[in-house]
């Protein structure tokens, strides 16, 4: 499960330290793919291949699974840490999410997601009253 929120900043060959205590983790490879909200999700591979075999069980003729599909694998790159820790985020998904130097990698349970600071903290400040709104209501699929 991935926690947390880690300020790391893109060099200027658009490579990224991605945290260290998930380093083993993702020592087998990550893909990064276009997120919601103009952020990247960093998923472990074999944890973006989990999500492929859930995406091809629902129905290819509904559109929205189609569209989903589409954005979701044509954004994707798959990358490996250097010694480092360091990621390379590719200059289209760079573009997606507006990260040029001051960015934000949050835990998001299965992935990580990477937002460029500014609009993290703009999500972040809109969406804490959501969220404190929330506390009595029920979230759909949970139980």
């Amino acid at each position: 499960m991935f926690l947390g929120t880690h300020t790391p900043r893109l060099d200027q060959k658009g490579r990224l330290f991605l945290p260290a205590k998930y380093r083993d983790e993702l020592s087998g490879g990550v893909v990064i793919t276009k997120g919601q909200e103009r952020c990247l999700y960093v998923f472990p591979t074999d944890g973006f291949v989990h999500l492929t075999r859930s995406l091809r069980s629902a129905p290819v003729t509904a559109k929205a699974v189609r569209d989903y599909g589409r954005m979701l694998f044509s954004g994707a790159s798959d990358q490996a840490c250097d010694k480092q820790g360091r990621v390379t985020i590719p200059p289209k998904l760079r573009d997606y999410a507006g990260l040029e130097r001051e960015c934000v990698v949050i835990g998001a349970d299965t992935r990580l997601e990477i937002w460029d600071a500014h609009a993290w903290a703009e999500y972040e400040a809109e969406q804490e009253q959501v969220f404190a709104r929330l506390s009595e209501e029920v979230l759909p699929g949970m139980s």
